[in-house]
């Protein structure tokens, strides 16, 4: 198994990557910790992965609040004995479908503000424990909209944002033994609903919008059908497991687009 014995903890883990990402890390051997803001979710993910023989543990955590990740992250140490992966999948609360200079400042910037804070509050817990023990990984997601497309809002620099805090990173925490990087992962059909859409986008929240959207997403990709949820958490357990022990500070494309 890719990672066998291996202490993950999972920001986010009740929503749909995090729920996969999860499963698929307890079934190659990891001990999983759960973290997330909804009880109720992260124990549905954990009673999963406990009925088909893994191990899970659910704690309700703010990855916005400092204490709360540094509290949680002692615990898992002191009960698992190390940190070995971190993987943030909090969502930003992005705003997408208007044009830049018809949003508020709130509204921009939020995915900003909100995907840069979990992710350094996160990493840093992590790389702290991590640089102790001489050894772990870093693992973000974003869609790799660094370099800016039209009406996504605060999306693009937030992801440039983290783009960038992953591969300081890697530079920082490599002589020690720790890896950091990331995954580019976007419009992955089995995460979009027409009320998660609505949420970013208000004219998107219908039946015929989200097949709208899913057609263009076919039409954006270089394979015939868009990455389906199995595959971006295989690709994640691959990128956290030792046979990938050579790659970091860097952002691996499972957008199956070409990206810049």
């Amino acid at each position: 198994m890719l990672l066998q014995d291996k202490n993950a903890i999972i920001y986010g883990a009740g929503g749909s990557i995090g729920g996969a990402v999860a499963r698929t890390f307890a079934r190659e051997g990891a001990r999983v910790f759960l973290a997330g803001r909804t009880a109720a979710k992260l124990e549905a993910v954990a009673k999963d992965i406990e009925a088909a023989g893994g191990r899970a543990h659910a704690a309700v955590v703010d990855a916005l609040d400092e204490r709360s990740v540094e509290e949680h992250a002692d615990t898992v140490l002191a009960e698992a004995g190390s940190v070995d992966i971190s993987f943030n999948l909090i969502t930003r609360n992005d705003v997408q479908g208007t044009p830049v200079v018809d949003m508020s400042v709130a509204d921009y910037t939020a995915p900003v503000t909100n995907g840069i804070t979990t992710n350094f509050i996160t990493a840093r817990a992590a790389g702290r424990r991590m640089a102790e023990q001489g050894s772990g990984v870093i693992l973000a997601l974003n869609s790799g909209s660094a370099h800016a497309s039209p009406m996504m809002g605060g999306t693009c620099p937030a992801d440039a944002a983290i783009d960038t805090l992953i591969r300081a990173l890697a530079q920082e925490l490599g002589p020690k033994g720790v890896r950091a990087l990331g995954l580019w992962v976007a419009g992955v059909p089995e995460t979009l609903t027409p009320e998660k859409l609505g949420a970013v986008n208000p004219a998107m929240a219908s039946p015929e919008a989200l097949r709208g959207i899913l057609d263009t997403l076919d039409g954006l990709r270089m394979l015939p059908a868009s990455p389906r949820l199995q595959e971006v958490a295989e690709l994640a357990a691959f990128l956290a497991s030792e046979r990938a022990g050579a790659v970091t500070g860097t952002w691996v494309n499972g957008t199956a687009m070409f990206t810049s």
